[in-house]
């Protein structure tokens, strides 16, 4: 049977390749040639079937939305709620990273209910497990394996997969002068396996068993940046690099055995390295689609990283990322409550529609706003915005609907000041919406 990556190079359109064309402005050719090439990804699991989508050159910067359980809060309710707002603010996926209560139970029940592309990290159920007997480094191959077929089976569209930590490349978090040394889950579980077992990991060692798994159930696999910078002291070292490298050549191998796959980036990071290390994925990664978390653009703002994450994800997106990981204001701090899922996609939608701005996407959306400005068309104003409720809810203050300013100007409003006299040359045979309500003023 043929993968997606497979069809897209004998050039097979279906109904998925026509609704992404559709919705991305492009051609179905487009479409084709950039999955062919491994330029572009488009995630989706039989078993699961989300809504067409895909993510990479050439096409809009897609968001992405962790929802998921945790040992203190283990209730899936507040889960399900959550990942409901983030769909409804604009969420292209959705990743389940449980650890706590029935994993198995809730990530198919989200899955069962989830429209866009959901996402996993297999092994945080798997290292759990081992923990709970014992503890994380006796987890077994088979048991790491075992645990990403099951995600597969339940329909994941793509799994994080952390394949390029490596005896080698741990030495390097050995010699670095790092402040964190490792923040990811994932990596630290398999960082601590290869110290503790001096065996090579499964997932580098045994990378042609993942693709037959991928091969098999059609996920995508997103492969892991373990040892990510968790502070901004430890961006850009040879630890994050050689990790990348790896990937690059991971990448080569999955395309080859004709399996979407995409980067995961860093981390946090400052401003002026952001760009440079989107240049170094693409070249080093041969422009397979890149995922990052933020970047966070500095260490210091707990209770506001959805701003430092959308800070980085703008500059991020603008250089080539093309999948940004939302942050929530809770980041840091305790599991995101629904309010802090709102406040993270939206934070996340304006840093992806920015960076699409500067590839020149979606100006007609901001060109539609500007005109429903010009004349106070507050109807349109709320149908075009991000958060139509908080909008509504702002110009509330102290403003009744029946006005057509804001609080804020009253009267002297810029725009309805300027309206009511001025006529531009290409205005002199159209009538001016407003001339008539402004002279009645």
């Amino acid at each position: 049977m043929c993968t997606i990556m497979e069809e897209a190079a004998r050039g097979v359109t279906n109904h998925r390749i026509k609704k992404i064309a559709e919705r991305e402005g492009v051609t179905e050719r487009f479409i084709l040639d950039g999955i062919a090439s491994g330029r572009i990804v488009a995630p989706c699991n039989p078993a699961h079937d989300p809504i067409p989508a895909a993510i990479g050159e050439g096409l809009s910067v897609k968001i992405n939305a962790n929802i998921g359980t945790s040992r203190d809060m283990p209730d899936i309710e507040p889960e399900i709620r959550k990942m409901d707002i983030a769909v409804k603010y604009g969420a292209d996926a959705v990743m389940d990273l449980s650890t706590g209560g029935d994993i198995d139970s809730i990530r198919k029940r989200l899955l069962s209910r989830c429209p866009v592309m959901m996402g996993s990290v297999p092994i945080y159920e798997t290292g759990l497990t081992a923990a709970r007997k014992n503890a994380v480094v006796e987890m077994t191959e088979d048991d790491i394996f075992s645990g990403i077929e099951k995600h597969a089976k339940d329909g994941m569209d793509f799994m994080t997969v952390h394949c390029g930590i490596t005896k080698e490349t741990v030495q390097w978090i050995k010699k670095a002068d790092r402040l964190m040394d490792v923040v990811s889950r994932g990596g630290s579980f398999l960082t601590a396996w290869i110290l503790h077992n001096d065996r090579e990991n499964p997932l580098y060692k045994d990378f042609d068993v993942l693709l037959d798994l991928a091969r098999k159930y059609e996920f995508t696999l997103s492969l892991g940046d373990g040892f990510r910078p968790g502070c901004i002291n430890d961006a850009s070292d040879q630890a994050q690099i050689s990790e990348m490298m790896v990937l690059g050549h991971l990448v080569k191998r999955a395309r080859k055995a004709g399996v979407q796959a995409m980067v995961e980036g860093p981390g946090h990071m400052a401003m002026d390295q952001i760009a440079a290390n989107m240049r170094m994925e693409k070249q080093l990664c041969y422009g397979a689609p890149f995922y990052v978390l933020g970047p966070l653009v500095t260490d210091i703002a707990p209770g506001y990283d959805h701003i430092t994450s959308a800070i980085g994800g703008a500059i991020a997106a603008q250089n080539g990322a093309d999948f940004l990981c939302y942050v929530t204001p809770a980041e840091h701090l305790s599991l995101p409550d629904e309010d802090d899922v709102k406040e993270g996609v939206i934070a996340s939608k304006i840093a992806a529609h920015a960076a699409d701005l500067s590839r020149g996407i979606g100006k007609d959306k901001d060109d539609r706003m500007a005109k429903a400005r010009k004349v106070l068309d507050w109807d349109t104003m709320y149908d075009v915005c991000l958060d139509p409720d908080k909008a509504k809810a702002y110009r509330a203050r102290g403003c009744t609907e029946k006005q057509d300013g804001c609080s804020m100007c009253g009267d002297v409003c810029a725009i309805k000041i300027v309206n009511q006299y001025l006529i531009k040359e290409d205005d002199v045979l159209k009538p001016n919406p407003l001339q008539k309500k402004f002279d009645c003023d």
